[in-house]
């Protein structure tokens, strides 16, 4: 009776860890006509085939404002953000206006540089010559919108603004009834509607002045200021803008085993996240991520960046 017993408990035993379930993890992250979607597939089969002990489900969610609401209330794990609107979470302004948000930074995927483009023959070469001149803010109710008027009026500048969709505002460019617009860059290059106004119109790029610059680091937390190296079109020389990032947070509640976990699966990969999104083939997620980043990093993912020897930014150390 013994040995059967003590064999018994042995199977038990035995079987225990081939029986241990997979921690479940939601992913909320846009909707699904959005190539974003496509990238947090992606991002989910990786973290099950790559993150011992992890699953991951993916759900269609409202984007960067609704995972934040979800993830305080318990419903995703992990989601989609951009980082300026992060960083108003973590600081409790704007719509978090007294009710910050404990968000902790796992990676930054893409950028978006936001380009001052304008027609070459407007004669204007910096931002101070826009005042009086027609120009486009960025799409109507746009996140460049938005933050584009931040920028004027944190550096006290200004333009009679038109609004308009992406197919007006072209057409308006053209036909020389509008000066120019800002535009989301495509990485580190202009973006298509961009191309499509140079193929008639000889355009510019006018960039951020050094005290510029230094003013929105010091003023605007949301955003970062990065250099745009030459070439972001033909004939385009180096220049310096205003840029938010899209990454992926989590609440401070997450492990930090489980947030290592993901960033390591993560950072390790080199073909799926790029199959699923273009423009991530070649992109150094670590470094955007350093560069783009707006809020501290999860305690987690900040273990993998020491364990790659990278300096982490003040803003983005965990106990920042």
């Amino acid at each position: 009776m013994k040995t059967t017993l003590y064999a018994l408990m042995g199977a038990t035993l035995l079987a225990g860890p081939a029986l241990a379930q997979d921690k479940d993890l939601l992913i909320g992250s846009t909707s699904a006509s959005s190539s974003h979607y496509g990238y947090f597939v992606a991002v989910g089969q990786l973290i099950n085939e790559k993150a011992e002990g992890l699953k991951a489900s993916v759900v269609e969610t409202g984007a960067t404002m609704d995972n934040i609401r979800r993830m305080a209330r318990g419903q995703v794990d992990l989601g989609l953000v951009t980082t300026n609107t992060a960083q108003h979470a973590v600081s409790g302004t704007n719509d978090f206006e007294g009710n910050a948000q404990d968000l902790r930074l796992l990676w930054v995927y893409t950028n978006a540089p936001q380009n001052v483009i304008l027609r070459k023959d407007a004669g204007v070469d910096s931002l101070e010559g826009l005042s009086g001149v027609r120009f486009n803010p960025g799409i109507k109710g746009s996140s460049t919108e938005s933050t584009t008027e931040a920028v004027f009026a944190t550096l006290g500048l200004d333009a009679d603004y038109v609004r308009g969709s992406t197919t007006d505002i072209v057409g308006a460019i053209k036909d020389n009834r509008v000066a120019g617009y800002v535009k989301s860059g495509s990485g580190l290059k202009l973006d298509g509607s961009t191309m499509d106004i140079a193929t008639s119109t000889d355009i510019t790029v006018v960039g951020l002045s050094d005290a510029q610059a230094d003013t929105l680091r010091e003023k605007m937390p949301d955003i970062s200021v990065i250099d745009i190296p030459e070439g972001a079109a033909d004939g385009i020389p180096a220049y310096t803008t205003w840029s938010f990032g899209v990454g992926v947070a989590a609440t401070a509640s997450m492990d930090d085993e489980t947030a290592y976990k993901i960033v390591s699966a993560i950072m390790a990969d080199d073909s799926a996240q790029a199959n699923a999104m273009a423009s991530l083939k070649g992109a150094d997620l670590a470094q955007m991520t350093l560069d783009y980043g707006t809020v501290p990093l999860h305690p987690g993912a900040a273990r993998w960046f020491e364990e790659q020897g990278l300096e982490i930014p003040a803003k983005l150390q965990p106990g920042s």
